[in-house]
């Protein structure tokens, strides 16, 4: 089993403070399938930086203030 990417995120707390906007909705407007939005928003997928920047800038925000890295720091 593929182990889950360090990245977390905010955009499903995102979707809910914009009007509850659904998850097709989200992938309408950048451009994905509902199915991708869903996997990134589990942590099951690591957008495209593409799709990362079109995700911050539907909610309004920064990059960093949609995901972070959540790596293990190195020894």
């Amino acid at each position: 089993m593929a182990k889950a990417p360090p990245i977390s995120n905010r955009i499903r707390e995102l979707r809910e403070s914009h009007g509850n906007m659904s998850q097709a909705a989200l992938a309408d407007s950048i451009g994905v399938t509902r199915q991708t939005v869903i996997a990134i928003e589990l942590g099951k997928y690591s957008p495209s930086l593409e799709s990362a920047f079109r995700i911050a800038r539907v909610f309004g925000l920064g990059i960093e203030d949609v995901f972070g890295w959540d790596a293990p720091a190195a020894e």
